[in-house]
C-alpha cells in the first residue's frame, strides 16, 4: 500500500502504545496523520510526548468529529474500540479502509512470524517461545499484545529474524481476510472471557480462530487438543498440527504452577516445529525467569510472601493461581466485571483460601458467592485494593502467601492491570516502610 500523501486517522491514541507507534509510522511513511482520541490530553500526556517531533496534521482530543471519520483514506482501530462504533460506520460509508497497528505490522514486516493467542497463558508461552528462540541463537523480536508495538522496529527487521507476537481477539477481530497471519500459530486454551466487549461467546471464539483460519496453507498450528476449550480446534487448522509432548519431557522450570508447565509443553513444540533442537529448548526454558505481575514475589513482610498475579484478568488464571502457590493463601481478587462466570473461582477459593478479600465493582458478588460454600471462611467485601491489602496484612495467618489475583478487569480502579500491579507493589513497599518506623498504612 502506498502511504505517501495518505489521509489517515489514528482513532484512540491509548495508553500502550500501539497507537502512538502507528501515527509515528504513518507520519514517517509520508501520511498526513490526524490523531483523535476520546480522552483528554492531559490522560494521554505520556502518549503525546512520544509524538512530540513527529509531524502530526492534527490532534483532536476529548472527543471525536464526524469529519475526521468522513474525510479520510485510511482509520487505525484501537483494539479497545468495541465492533458497531459509528464512527467507524461513517468511515466505511465513505469509502475509508479499516484497519490496526498490528495489521499495518503484519503487512509489512519482512521477518518470520510465530502468532499466539488463547485465553490464558499467552503472555507468558510468547516469552517463553523468545527465549527459546535466542538460546538457539536466532535473533528475534516480542511484542503485539504483550505490551510493545514493534512497528518502530521494522526498520531493523530482518528477513531471517524471528517476531513472537501476542495477539488478543480484540487484534485478531479487526484484521481483514487478506492479511497474510504468521506461518507459526498458537493457541493455548479457550475460556470465556470479555463478554462485556464480544457479543457472545461464539464471536469471542471465531476471533480466536482466526489465527488459525488466515495463517497460510503451508503453515502450522501448535496447541494441545486436551486444554480447555480447544477439543474440536483441530478442524480449524489448514497446514499441519503440532502437539506438544508430555510434562515429563521438560526442564526444570523457575516459575511455579501446572498452567507453567502447559506454556513450557507448548513454547518446546513451537520451538521444535521452527527447527530448535533440544539443548536450546532446555536452556531457554530453564533460564525463563518469568514476567511481572505474573506470580511475581514483592516482599515478605514478617514472614508473609506477597505476591502480584496482577495479570490474570480471568477466573481461570485466578483458579491456576490458587493450585500454584504454596498454602495458606490469602486471596485478593476483584475489580470490573467482564461477563463471566465466577462460579468455579468461588468454588475454588473457599477450598483453596484461608482468607478471601475482594474489591471494586464486584466485591459483593464474589464475597457472596464464596460465602455461599464456605461460611467458615473469612470472605470481606471492600472498596478499594487499599483496603484489601491492609484487611490481609492484619489477619494473615504467620507464613501466609498474600496474592493479588484479580480474575477481573482493572478498569473500574486502574487504567490497566500494570497501572494496577504498580499500585499495589507501592502498597506492599509503602506498607513494609511504614510498619519499620512503627506507624500503619
Amino acid at each position: 500500500m502506498e502511504y505517501q500523501g495518505l489521509r489517515a486517522t489514528v482513532m484512540g491514541l491509548g495508553l500502550f502504545g500501539g497507537g502512538s507507534a502507528a501515527a509515528r509510522w504513518l507520519a514517517r511513511a509520508g501520511a498526513v496523520v490526524t490523531v483523535t482520541d476520546m480522552a483528554p490530553a492531559d490522560r494521554l500526556a505520556d502518549s503525546l510526548e512520544t509524538l512530540r517531533s513527529v509531524p502530526i496534521r492534527r490532534y483532536q482530543l476529548g472527543g471525536h468529529r464526524e469529519e475526521d471519520f468522513r474525510d479520510t483514506d485510511l482509520v487505525v482501530v484501537n483494539p479497545a474500540i468495541r465492533p458497531g462504533a459509528p464512527w467507524l460506520e461513517i468511515a466505511s460509508s465513505g469509502g475509508a479502509k479499516l484497519t490496526s497497528e498490528i495489521e499495518l505490522f503484519l503487512e509489512n514486516c519482512p521477518a518470520r512470524m510465530i502468532g499466539v493467542t488463547g485465553s490464558n497463558g499467552k503472555s507468558t508461552t510468547s516469552a517463553m517461545v523468545s527465549s527459546i528462540l535466542e538460546a538457539g541463537g536466532r535473533r528475534v523480536h516480542l511484542g503485539g499484545n504483550i505490551g510493545r508495538s514493534l512497528l518502530d522496529d521494522l526498520d531493523i527487521i530482518r528477513p531471517d529474524d524471528w517476531v513472537v507476537l501476542e495477539l488478543s481477539s480484540f487484534q485478531l477481530h479487526r484484521l481483514a481476510r487478506t492479511t497474510s497471519l504468521p506461518e507459526t500459530a498458537v493457541i493455548t486454551n479457550f475460556t470465556p472471557n470479555h463478554l462485556n466487549w464480544h457479543p457472545d461467546l461464539g464471536h469471542y471464539a471465531a476471533s480466536k480462530q482466526r489465527l488459525l483460519l488466515l495463517q497460510p496453507a503451508d503453515g502450522a498450528a501448535v496447541f494441545d487438543p486436551a486444554a480447555p476449550g480447544l477439543a474440536d480446534w483441530q478442524r480449524f487448522v489448514r497446514g499441519s498440527f503440532l502437539e506438544p509432548r508430555g510434562l515429563s519431557d521438560l526442564p526444570p522450570l523457575s516459575v511455579c504452577g501446572r498452567h507453567n508447565l502447559a506454556n513450557a509443553a507448548l513454547a518446546a513444540a513451537t520451538a521444535r516445529g521452527v527447527g530448535c533442537d533440544e539443548s536450546a529448548i532446555e536452556a531457554g526454558l530453564t533460564n525463563f525467569r518469568g514476567l511481572p505481575d505474573r506470580l511475581e514475589l514483592i516482599r515478605t513482610i514478617h514472614g508473609r510472601r506477597v505476591i502480584s498475579d496482577s495479570s490474570s484478568t480471568t477466573p481461570e488464571s485466578t483458579i491456576a493461581a490458587l493450585e500454584a502457590l504454596e498454602k495458606p493463601i490469602w486471596l485478593l481478587a476483584g475489580g470490573a466485571d467482564k461477563g463471566v462466570d465466577y462460579d468455579e473461582l468461588a468454588k475454588r477459593t473457599a477450598q483453596c483460601a484461608e482468607g478471601a478479600v475482594f474489591y471494586g465493582q464486584v466485591a459483593d458478588h464474589l464475597a457472596e458467592k464464596v460465602t455461599s460454600y464456605n461460611t467458615g471462611l473469612f470472605c470481606h467485601a471492600v472498596k478499594t485494593l487499599y483496603e484489601a491489602f491492609a484487611a490481609s496484612m492484619e489477619r494473615a495467618s504467620s507464613q501466609a502467601t498474600i496474592v493479588l489475583s484479580p480474575a477481573c478487569s482493572s478498569h473500574d480502579q486502574f487504567v490497566n492491570y500494570r497501572a494496577r500491579g504498580a499500585a499495589f507493589a507501592h502498597l506492599v513497599l509503602s506498607y513494609q516502610t511504614n510498619t519499620c518506623r512503627g506507624t500503619r498504612l
